[in-house]
């Protein structure tokens, strides 16, 4: 790649205010802003990555919040802090917050069937959507009967990450509910819809009410809003080319937020301060609910186990993939679509973690080395994200 591609990024990177010039990451060594900054760009140059958004937290705030590269490649327009990022799964961690604020509410038991909230069958509702709503698959499927929101959330529901996964396309609990891990939007979908119908309220009401309001995020929805127009990102192939961006997604709990480095940034801040959960919730989201044992979380590896994370305890807690580590528990959650790739984990016991959000398909490949030189994470259990470093070696070739 040619140098002007370098002085590029040092151009074009935006700074917002941060609130100090060190980093302190996990075992205690220290990185300088400028540092960080430089070794973003070298390996943004290196892997081919289009734009990326950072926020670092220490102490329970963020102390570092930077956008690099374009949103639009061809146009040669910057990200910045305030730029529409499509969340991808994201959305699922934030869904789980607002989940235990009903908890909390005493409108939600984590452990009381689902179904059982409601009048009739979830499969005699008339359907309001394209196709999300749609049960008429599980009528003669007695197993649903069983699932719970705290399934939902640990991933143990039985239903396959999205039905159009399955041969038929349709829609099957495939094995008892709460037995073991399987990732499912659908089960996080099929909690909204319940959700909808107990309260009366759409998801954009709910999050609105109780967790953009409160959290300051102005520029977040599930659902695309006209004013995005003025300044989103697009999502960019590996090799560059750009992907026409979907602006007409329905509301879904697992999958269709639009949001900022900023709002997320917020987001992730109310999250590590308490201030849209109690303590107690916040610990009960973070608790391990279900082990993981599986080679990688996604693609055929899924379905063959290893030890390999044993030594993190790999497993889901409420909406969050959790590890352990000598520095106390890490949550994450990451996100993943077509030009889109986020990572963000935070160590609670620590007052740290990092947010990461790229609108490239390449930017998975450097993100273990994003997280060993700004945090000290060593942890992230990167194959099993698939996060396969680039190759270094082709580099310098």
């Amino acid at each position: 790649m040619k140098k002007s591609f370098l002085i590029f990024y040092c151009v074009l990177s935006v700074a917002l205010p941060a609130l100090g010039q060190t980093l302190t990451r996990l075992d205690g060594s220290k990185i300088p802003a400028a540092a960080l900054g430089r070794k973003i760009q070298e390996l943004m140059q290196a892997a081919k990555v289009t734009g990326l958004a950072v926020a670092v937290f220490n102490q329970n705030k963020p102390v570092y919040q930077k956008t690099f590269g374009y949103k639009n490649a061809p146009t040669k327009e910057p990200i910045k802090a305030t730029t529409n990022i499509y969340g991808a799964s994201l959305s699922k961690a934030v869904f789980a917050v607002l989940v235990m604020k009903l908890v909390e509410e005493g409108k939600l038991d984590l452990d009381k069937p689902l179904q059982s909230y409601l009048p009739k069958p979830i499969y005699d509702y008339a359907p309001a959507t394209k196709w999300q709503d749609h049960y008429q698959d599980l009528k003669q499927d007695s197993l649903y009967r069983q699932i719970t929101a705290r399934m939902c959330l640990s991933h143990t529901t039985g239903l396959p990450n999205w039905r159009w996964d399955e041969p038929d396309e349709k829609l099957r609990v495939k094995f008892k509910p709460g037995l073991r891990y399987s990732y499912s939007g659908e089960g996080l979908v099929y909690l909204q819809t319940v959700l909808e119908k107990m309260l009366g309220q759409n998801l954009e009401e709910m999050m609105q009410q109780r967790i953009f309001g409160p959290a300051g995020m102005v520029n977040s929805s599930y659902t695309w809003q006209p004013r995005f127009d003025q300044d989103y990102c697009l999502g960019h192939s590996a090799t560059g080319t750009v992907y026409e961006k979907d602006k007409d997604n329905e509301a879904r709990a697992a999958s269709t937020l639009e949001t900022t480095l900023q709002d997320y940034t917020l987001f992730t801040q109310a999250v590590l301060q308490h201030q849209l959960l109690s303590k107690a919730s916040t610990k009960a989201m973070f608790t391990p609910q279900i082990r993981i044992r599986s080679v990688q979380q996604f693609g055929p590896l899924r379905l063959q186990e290893s030890a390999a994370n044993d030594g993190i305890n790999l497993g889901y807690g409420l909406g969050w993939v959790l590890l352990q580590s000598k520095y106390g528990p890490g949550a994450f959650k990451e996100g993943h679509g077509d030009g889109f790739q986020h990572y963000s984990i935070l160590f609670p016991e620590r007052g740290a973690g990092i947010v990461l959000m790229s609108n490239s398909d390449n930017a998975e490949s450097i993100f273990k080395d994003l997280l060993e030189v700004a945090l000290a994470d060593t942890f992230t259990p990167w194959y099993w994200e698939n996060y396969i470093p680039y190759d270094h070696t082709a580099q310098k070739k």
